[in-house]
């Protein structure tokens, strides 16, 4: 191999492999990246096996090959070089020279053979999902994926769609967010149970494929297999195993009972939320939330610290109802939506507590918090 790419193109890929490669590994091959030079473009390629990222970079290829190198290492290099042209050669059967102006480097490669081989997509079947519109539903419900392995079917969101939807649900078994959004496509749909295929996305194959949807992915290719998923943005595939479970009966959890409700402006109340947990317990992160006749008192305390509370002016009629809930779940929620006002719909201390942005558009985004008892 040898080639010449431009410092600029090849960072970028680079960077968006490091979440993929994973540091510590049993497999050594899987902390490289594969590099496959032909006809003046660059593929690479990185895996652990569950999430893969196959990408395409311009370069000027003198001599083709295929070999792999340290994915963080060959980052790092190329992170601190000036933004000039790199020079990547083959130097004898084990060994590469990267260079650039005066800076030369020589870094030890692995065997191509030992690199695993890539599920493959049928390029005739992939139906197009709308790019911003995925983006805007993971971001308000990859935060509620539990990070217990315990429950392997809840490291993941669920993820299905039909003609006009898409919908993402993610819980931890403390919270649920569930967003539905506007499809607006057609595509032959491979029914599932429920009329619609239904999978578990993983937890990192949702984080990698929000790196990817930047503001100007207005659409994407997406395609299921036995055991796969595949992500086409841009000239860029991701491909992902699914996580093979059954996801809760998730509409079980939201309640339809809830009779009470009251508008927040979404700032006030986080900023509120925020100063008066600063004194709540560490472990619980509990604050109470004191409703009365167009008033509501945020509270914490922690005998060994001290208390906090903070008084908002609302709109409410209703009967007095106390209820306790997590500050960091609310925290979670507000920090992603985008509307002047939240809603919040309680019935009482002991029932969850649905939490709603006030005239989101393009998609509707229901978060259920279970309330605590302290």
């Amino acid at each position: 191999m040898d080639l010449v790419v431009r410092r600029k193109d090849f960072l970028h890929e680079l960077q968006l492999f490091q979440g993929i490669v994973e540091r510590k590994n049993t497999i050594p091959v899987l902390a490289n990246v594969l590099l496959e030079a032909e006809d003046n473009k660059l593929r690479m390629v990185a895996t652990d096996l569950e999430v893969a990222l196959d990408v395409r970079c311009p370069a000027k290829v003198k001599k083709s090959g295929t070999l792999t190198l340290p994915a963080k290492k060959l980052f790092e290099i190329v992170r601190a070089l000036p933004d000039t042209n790199i020079t990547i050669r083959e130097e004898g059967q084990d060994v590469v020279k990267v260079s650039a102006d005066k800076f030369e480097s020589r870094i030890k490669t692995l065997s191509r053979q030992d690199f695993p081989t890539l599920a493959k997509a049928d390029n005739k079947k992939f139906i197009k999902l709308p790019g911003q519109t995925l983006r805007a539903l993971i971001t308000r419900t990859q935060f509620a994926i539990t990070g217990e392995d315990t429950r392997y079917f809840l490291n993941g969101a669920l993820f299905y769609f039909t003609a006009d939807q898409i919908t993402l649900v993610a819980t931890d078994g403390h919270r649920l967010a569930l967003v539905v959004g506007k499809r607006g496509g057609g595509g032959n749909i491979k029914k599932g149970k429920n009329g619609e295929p239904r999978v578990i996305l993983p937890r990192k194959t949702l984080t990698e494929l929000n790196k990817l949807l930047t503001e100007e992915i207005k659409e994407i290719g997406y395609q299921q297999s036995d055991n796969h998923l595949f992500f086409e943005v841009g000239e860029r595939m991701l491909i992902s195993r699914m996580i093979d479970g059954q996801f809760p009966a998730y509409e079980r959890v939201i309640p339809k009972g809830n009779d009470k409700a009251i508008e927040f402006d979404s700032d006030r109340l986080t900023a509120a939320v925020k100063r008066v947990a600063v004194l709540s317990s560490e472990r619980s992160q509990a604050v109470k939330i004191q409703i009365n006749k167009n008033k509501v008192e945020i509270t914490s305390n922690t005998p060994d610290v001290g208390e906090a509370s903070e008084e908002l002016e609302v709109e409410y009629a209703g009967e007095s109802v106390q209820i306790c809930l997590n500050a960091k779940y609310v925290l979670d929620f507000l920090g992603v939506v985008e509307t002047d006002n939240v809603r919040l719909e309680f019935k009482d201390e002991t029932t969850q507590a649905v939490m709603q942005p006030v005239g989101s558009e393009g998609y509707n985004y229901t978060y259920v918090i279970m309330p605590m008892r302290i």
